[in-house]
C-alpha cells in the first residue's frame, strides 16, 4: 500500500498550492471531497498584488494567460504563468499550477494539476489529480465513474481499497506521460515516471518507473 502514498507518488509537494493537503493525508483520493472547500479557504487569502477575482470564487494570477473564449467557474485558482487556451471548460473545484496548460476543448472538474502538468488538447479530466510536470495525449481523458454506478474501488495487484465514493478518476504521479487516445478507467493509479502507450485503456495501479504497452505488459525502464 505504501506505493501509492501520497509521499511515494508526488515527491514535488512544494511545486502545488494545494501542498497541505497531501500532508494531512495518506493517500490521494481521499484529497478529492477536499478540493472545493480548500480552495474557498486559500481563494481570500491570495494576495491581490497577484491575483485577481476575475468573478464570483475564481482566482486567477496576473502572470496567467486566459483565452477570450475559455469558461472558468468557481471555484477555482489558476496559477501564475498558466495557460488557459481556446474553449477550454472549467467546472469549478479545480486548481490549476504555475505553468500548467489546459488547453483546446480540455474539460475539467473537481481536479488538482501540480506546477507544469499539461492537459493541451482534448482532454476530460474529472476528480482526478496530475502530478508536477505529468503530461496528457491528445484525446487521452479519464473516466470518474463505473459503468454499473458502483462505488471506485482501487485495484492494486490482488488487493482492493475500498474509496467509498462515487467519482474517482485518475491519480497520475510526477512526470508520467499519457499517450493520445488513451482512458483511464476509474480509480486508475500511475506511478511516478511512467509512460502510458497511446490507445491504452488503463485500470488499477501501475508501477512507477514502467512502460504499459497493455494490461499484460507492462515492463520496467531501463535506467
Amino acid at each position: 500500500m505504501k506505493r501509492v502514498y501520497n509521499k511515494a507518488l508526488f515527491q514535488h509537494l512544494d511545486r502545488t498550492i494545494a501542498s497541505i493537503l497531501f500532508e494531512e493525508t495518506t493517500y490521494p483520493w481521499e484529497i478529492l471531497p477536499k478540493i472545493h472547500d480548500f480552495i474557498l479557504e486559500v481563494g481570500y487569502l491570495l494576495p491581490e498584488s497577484d491575483y485577481d477575482e476575475l468573478k464570483e470564487n475564481v482566482w486567477v494570477s496576473r502572470s496567467a494567460t486566459i483565452a477570450p473564449t475559455a469558461s472558468i467557474t468557481g471555484p477555482a485558482i489558476i496559477g501564475p504563468e498558466a495557460e488557459i487556451r481556446h474553449c477550454a471548460f472549467i467546472r469549478g473545484n479545480a486548481i490549476v499550477g504555475a505553468n500548467a496548460v489546459v488547453g483546446n476543448s480540455t474539460e475539467l472538474k473537481n481536479v488538482i494539476l501540480f506546477d507544469r502538468a499539461q492537459v493541451p488538447h482534448y482532454n476530460y479530466v474529472g476528480d482526478s489529480i496530475l502530478g508536477y510536470k505529468s503530461h496528457m495525449g491528445a484525446g487521452s481523458i479519464t473516466s470518474n465513474v463505473k459503468s454499473d454506478k458502483k462505488l471506485v474501488e482501487i485495484r492494486i495487484g490482488e488487493y482492493k481499497v475500498e474509496t467509498h465514493m462515487k467519482k474517482v478518476g485518475a491519480i497520475i504521479g510526477d512526470y508520467v506521460e499519457v499517450g493520445c487516445g488513451s482512458v483511464l478507467n476509474p480509480g486508475s493509479i500511475i506511478g511516478r515516471h511512467t509512460n502510458i502507450y497511446p490507445l491504452s485503456s488503463v485500470r488499477g495501479y501501475v508501477e512507477a518507473h514502467s512502460i504499459y504497452k497493455n494490461q499484460n505488459e507492462i515492463v520496467a525502464k531501463d535506467e
